[in-house]
């Protein structure tokens, strides 16, 4: 293949590239294989957590799958945060900074080298974000790939996931799960490789990347273990040598209509809130206006068509069994919620891709449009006096979307955990849990150690927590995060005192204080900012440089502030 238009060029091409070719040669490569289009394969393969160790096989098959094509694959990694690790201590501020470093590592690793194409290959939350972000951000022919959810474990005769050891924690605390019953259940719950099995946010960015069109059809369900797997890793190493030569790249196929197909399927699958957050930060890479509203606007006319976990009854493993994310995107598009004419890497379009697809019966995974399980989507953007920027709910599996009850303030979740554990709380209290958000933290905490253990204590559904901070895929409750502006640069819910009337209405989409603005403005003026909680390292820098919630947390201008594109040739 002809390298005059390829980044690679210049590290390969020439008399003035012999010391450059000298490296490839030390690494066994031959001249044939150093003439051909260079593709980086990326994955967060690493020993930090399930959801990355079947990674390893799964970029060997891609590589094969770019060899066989006609492509010299150079394999790399990239760091994770484990969320499920990092979950309920300070090691969860480092979880959404780590979207950031994934992406600026595939960036930097990709232009120093000269890539020509990318093929990557994720398992933890931040890392498929994260990976997606770096394709669009360098746009060069690009194929993602999920590593696949855990199998479901076995604990008394039914399925469980690391959830219910979250909220047997809360059990414990209440009296109500012995710790012989905890020590058991956290032995059995995760049985294998694997990111989490119900609808929390791997699952759910790993339906996104299909909705997309940025993954193969069907590449999104098979569970990690099974080696079924590798082989759409092989055709995406072969695919994404197809890219190459039709000059097929991301920015063509993620546009503001394919970005609505995703926010569909989150929708639709009653997926995680963090899809607010990663969707505006991929659309961000682009040069696409897509916030966390554009988001919620989606959320609002989708309905709520798959009963998975945590609000429903099945796992990502029953996905697959019923056909994958194709049968759930096929009965979308024929109800009429999806853009079917946007582009996918197969260089068909999503309604091509759909055209044999039917809904399978027999099965109660997935509903038809016509008797959706809720007319709207699993998530509710809110916004008021308390939230002027936004905030997001899921409030799929959820009885009673209203709330009224006084605050009790906190402002950290290590506090607010503590009061839980104690259970010094209350039924018909607001749980606030401040300065948290994304400069506050800094990065964002989850809050599934809290509000597992509210559940685990059985209290889920007599309380309501909100958050400047965010909530794992896994969370179920009335638990409102993203909420903006936070408090660490002066928002409303940094004026919030005990006691103070929280109202919140999922139905109507708001969230307000019962204070008058005389009142918020008295209390704005006697407001001081806090001191930052580090002062220097990688949550300092990243401190300094985050935005809102609303607009993805993003550290940099995005696609809108660049001078060249790395994929125009190298820029």
């Amino acid at each position: 293949m002809n390298k005059e238009h390829l980044p690679s060029r210049h590290a390969t091409s020439g008399p003035e590239r012999a010391p450059h070719r000298a490296f490839y040669y030390a690494m066994g490569l031959t001249a044939e294989q150093i003439a051909q289009p260079l593709v980086g394969v990326v994955s967060s393969w690493n020993e930090a957590a399930p959801c990355n160790i079947a990674l390893k096989r799964q970029a060997e098959a891609a590589k094969r799958g770019v060899m066989a094509a006609g492509g010299t694959p150079r394999e790399f990694t990239t760091i994770t945060v484990t969320d499920g690790i990092a979950m309920g201590h300070a090691g969860m501020k480092a979880s959404l900074p780590s979207r950031e470093v994934i992406a600026d590592s595939v960036e930097l690793t990709v232009r120093g080298h000269c890539y020509d194409a990318l093929v990557g290959i994720a398992g933890c939350d931040k890392t498929l974000p994260g990976l997606m972000m770096a394709m669009l951000r360098l746009d060069v022919p690009s194929v993602f790939l999920y590593g696949g959810s855990i199998l479901p474990g076995r604990y008394q005769e039914r399925d469980v996931t690391v959830l219910d050891v979250f909220e047997a924690v809360g059990g414990y605390a209440a009296g109500r799960v012995s710790l012989d019953e905890l020590t058991a259940l956290e032995k059995v719950a995760c049985p294998g490789a694997g990111s989490c099995g119900g609808q929390y946010t791997a699952n759910s960015m790993a339906y996104v990347s299909e909705a997309l069109g940025l993954a193969l059809p069907g590449s999104a369900s098979p569970p990690a273990a099974w080696e079924s797997r590798d082989a759409y890793a092989e055709r995406s190493g072969e695919v994404v040598m197809q890219l190459v030569r039709d000059g097929l790249r991301p920015r063509r196929i993620v546009t503001r209509r394919a970005l609505e197909n995703a926010a569909a399927v989150v929708a639709a699958t009653g997926g995680s809130t963090n899809a607010t957050l990663h969707l505006p930060a991929m659309a961000h890479e682009a040069g696409i206006a897509f916030d966390l509203f554009d988001v919620a606007e989606v959320f609002k006319r989708t309905p709520l068509i798959a009963d998975l976990k945590p609000g429903g009854k099945y796992l990502a493993k029953d996905v697959h069994d019923i056909g994958g994310v194709s049968i759930i995107l096929k009965v979308l598009l024929d109800g009429g919620f999806l853009h079917g004419d946007c582009l996918t890497v197969t260089g068909r379009t999503l309604a091509e891709n759909l055209e044999e697809v039917r809904l399978p019966d027999n099965q109660k995974v997935v509903v038809p449009v016509s008797a959706p399980l809720s007319p709207t989507g699993g998530l509710v953007g809110l916004r008021g006096n308390l939230a002027p920027d936004g905030a997001v709910v899921k409030v799929a599996g959820m009885k009673q979307l209203s709330f009224r009850g006084p605050a009790r303030v906190f402002d950290s979740e290590d506090a607010c955990f503590a009061a839980v554990m104690q259970r010094a709380y209350a039924p018909g209290d607001v749980l606030v849990i401040r300065y948290e958000g994304p400069k506050g933290g800094p990065g964002m905490r989850e809050m599934l150690s809290t509000t597992s253990a509210i559940y685990g204590q059985g209290l889920g559904e007599q309380v309501a927590l909100i958050t400047d901070g965010r909530f794992s895929g896994a969370t179920r409750g009335l638990c409102i995060g993203h909420v903006g502006p936070e408090a660490a640069v002066g928002g409303p819910i940094a004026l919030l005192r005990d006691g103070d009337m929280v109202v919140i209405d999922a139905a109507a989409g708001t969230l307000d204080v019962e204070l008058s603005e005389d009142e918020l403005a008295a209390r704005r003026a006697e407001w001081s900012a806090p001191e930052p909680a580090y002062g220097s390292g990688a949550l300092w820098r990243y401190a300094q440089a985050v935005g809102p919630a609303r607009y993805g947390a993003v550290v940099h201008p995005g696609g809108a502030g660049e001078g060249a594109v790395y994929g125009d040739g190298m820029g």
